[in-house]
């Protein structure tokens, strides 16, 4: 086991097999050329990678591939993360920002446009770009897409959506790529696998408590070796090598079972390496390099002109002075705020001491405490007056307000994968009054455990759970927003109604739980409180076609027809390839009147579903027929199917179509199938005089 040891391993690792000596560490002395055309670029993040679940840094779990470009290029076994976070820890490794400089504080929100990634940077100068990632908190939905040409993200397409894919999987996907690749090219693989939950294929598990885990790194590291093995073979050219971590995973340590709440080593430290063969000898350093430092590095090392107004520094110096003194590391997490309303939690990280920032601060000395047990706030003032000043001077720079969440559905998925974040678009918290996420464990315990249930379709327990929160902390955001949706399941929706609407008064900015307001408003029949918050969900997320869908289906329960078509359109714009938003505006056109429109939307909507998958037929047929186009109404009259809302209308107008044509066996069948489906029906078949005499 090596929890709580990370440190003095590292340490002792990269001093036994990568001798930290000027001598073999210095670039060769040869002048380095200047950078061609043809040098590649190739990034591999792993999601979730503790360094010491790497054979290099801890000697225990077994790694090859990983290890052999640590052993052939130079490795910080102790870099920072930003954030314990997937989505804003890789855009900071893409755009060497802090997260708080991008306004992105959790998963689910979107990357400014504002903010050039390393792929826009290298594609500008000629580069093929391609990035092939594994898990949904990274989909092309959240703006990480920007520069790519190819940004594979397969595990977002087709019709049972998964929320990640496998190692092997997206290195297959990346290999196909790079086999027809024309040089030069930056290519990014990211890898999920050690995210929670656990689950290796059998022969990579390894014994112990943290067996399932270490299992996942080694899976992962074995679809590395592959990737690195099409690589040789199809790419002689100089290749850049850049291997990273973007958090690390608590497994247990101070009460956390994976990331993103606290900022203690365990979820913040990775593992980062640069190979590149002929202009950076191997080498390591125990330091505590940054990944913020990863896009100036790369620019160095291709001689590319220092781009500006970034947070990171070039981290080229460690390679001619392993023994180089790091940049101060600024780390946070708001998760405990966006979450719960409680504080969020930063700290700066400056050689061997570490100051967290809560309402109970926190210090220690990581060299000597790797586990980070002892608060040594009281016994070292000195060190606690000069991290404020270094937290002080990260915190002049104005911090970009909170950027949106993309969608509620996005928000879902991520909650699938363990994350309890609610992405509020939110200013900063006040500095004073909230609680110590310290203090929370026991809630937090509640929430998790209500929130699974939940998931799970077990909305009455869910709802015990959360009453049971909400007792110790009655204004927690999210125990008022999912319990909303609990009762809402529960069918109490009157209760729904009040949790929901404090939840919004609370946080009006938080979109998710607007949206679950707006559903318990609709039912409620309350619709123009369920169009306001339409409304607000759609300026909180303005490329969710969803939440435009339902602005225009409230519109339409409200009244205003011609405003319902004009959102619903929207939404077919943002989202065309749905079929089902097709079938939504045929229907508000034909409330709204536009019958040509309608039809020709319900038309579209057939040709992209398969026979089987179209349920409008009924609907379809009796549109064609109010619009005298009878010959083309038959078809889809003949093929409604009892399932279908308008079955028994449309049997109806077959039997009159029927009649009309003389085929009296046919007409009398559709009737009986009318009558059958809707007895309604025959008040009007007895004022047809087509029909009267072929009533039962």
């Amino acid at each position: 086991m090596f929890r709580d040891r990370v440190t003095p391993i590292v340490a002792a690792a990269l001093a036994a097999a990568l001798p930290l000596g000027p001598a073999s560490c210095r670039v060769k002395p040869a002048p380095a050329p200047p950078a061609r055309a043809a040098t590649n670029v190739l990034l591999i993040t792993v999601d979730t990678l503790r360094p010491d679940a790497l054979g290099f840094v801890s000697g225990g779990n077994s790694t090859p591939a990983i290890d052999r470009i640590a052993h052939e290029g130079f490795a910080f076994a102790s870099a920072v993360s930003a954030v314990p976070l997937t989505f804003p820890s890789h855009c900071a490794l893409m755009t060497g920002r802090l997260p708080r400089a991008l306004g992105l504080r959790d998963n689910g929100q979107v990357l400014a446009a504002d903010a050039q990634t390393l792929a826009e940077r290298l594609k500008m100068r000629g580069y093929a770009t391609a990035a092939f990632v594994s898990g949904y908190p990274l989909a092309s939905i959240f703006g990480l897409d920007r520069g790519f040409t190819l940004y594979d993200d397969a595990f977002t397409s087709g019709g049972s959506e998964e929320p990640e894919r496998a190692a092997g999987a997206t290195v297959a996907a990346a290999r196909a790529w790079l086999a027809t690749a024309r040089p030069p090219w930056f290519a990014w693989v990211h890898l999920y696998d050690p995210h929670y939950p656990y689950d290796p294929p059998a022969a990579y598990r390894r014994p112990g408590p943290r067996g399932a885990y270490d299992g996942e790194v080694a899976y992962a590291d074995s679809a590395i070796g592959q990737l690195r093995a099409s690589i040789e073979a199809l790419a002689p050219a100089s290749t850049l090598t850049v291997f990273a971590g973007d958090h690390g995973e608590s497994l247990g340590e101070h009460g956390e079972g994976t990331h993103g709440f606290f900022i203690y080593d365990s979820t913040v430290l990775v593992p980062l390496i640069f190979r590149f063969p002929g202009r950076v000898a191997p080498g390591a350093s125990a330091a505590g390099a940054r990944l913020i430092d990863v896009v100036p590095t790369v620019l160095a090392l291709l001689q590319i002109a220092p781009a500006e107004g970034l947070d990171g520094a070039s981290l080229a110096p460690f390679f001619t002075n392993p023994r180089a003194s790091a940049q101060p590391a600024y780390v946070e997490t708001y998760q405990p705020w966006l979450s719960y309303g409680w504080s969020p939690l930063s700290a700066i990280r400056a050689e061997r001491w570490k100051l967290i920032d809560a309402p109970r601060p926190e210090l220690y000395d990581v060299r000597s405490d790797p586990g980070e047990r002892q608060n040594r706030l009281e016994q070292a003032p000195e060190e606690v007056r000069k991290l404020k000043t270094l937290l002080r001077q990260t915190r002049a720079a104005p911090a970009v307000a909170v950027r949106p969440a993309a969608d509620p559905e996005a928000l879902a998925r991520l909650r699938s994968l363990g994350y309890l974040g609610g992405s509020s678009p939110e200013a900063e918290p006040p500095a004073q009054g909230l609680r110590d996420p310290k203090d929370g464990a026991a809630i937090r315990e509640l929430l998790t455990k209500a929130d699974e249930l939940l998931r799970r379709g077990q909305p009455r327990g869910a709802a015990i759970a959360f009453e049971a929160a909400l007792e110790h902390d009655p204004d927690n955001r999210f125990a008022l927003h999912r319990s909303g949706i609990a009762l809402l399941a529960l069918d109490q929706v009157q209760k729904a109604l009040s949790r929901l609407e404090k939840a919004v008064r609370l946080d009006p900015n938080q979109p998710e739980a607007r949206w679950a307001l707006a559903q318990a408003c609709t039912r409620a029949g309350r619709h123009e409180a369920a169009t306001a918050q339409w409304k607000e969900v759609t300026r909180l997320q303005p490329r969710r076609a969803e939440a435009w869908a339902n602005l225009g289906s409230s519109l339409g329960r409200s009244g205003k027809t011609r405003e319902a078509v004009l959102a619903i359109s929207h939404a077919v714009e943002l989202s065309p390839g749905k079929p089902e938003l097709l079938a939504r505006l045929a229907f508000a056109e034909y409330g709204a009147g536009q019958l040509e429109e309608a039809a020709r939307h319900l038309s579209a909507e057939a040709q992209a579903l398969p026979a089987e998958g179209f349920h409008h037929s009924a609907a379809l047929g009796i549109l064609l027929v109010q619009l005298g186009r009878t010959a083309e109404a038959r078809p889809w009259l003949i093929r409604s199917r009892r399932d279908e809302a308008e079955y028994g209308e449309a049997r109806l107008d077959l039997a009159i179509l029927e009649a009309q044509a003389g085929r009296e066996g046919d007409a009398r069948r559709a009737l009986a199938e009318a009558l059958r489906a809707s007895p309604a029906l025959r008040v009007r078949a007895r004022a047809d005089r087509r029909l009267v005499r072929l009533l039962p």
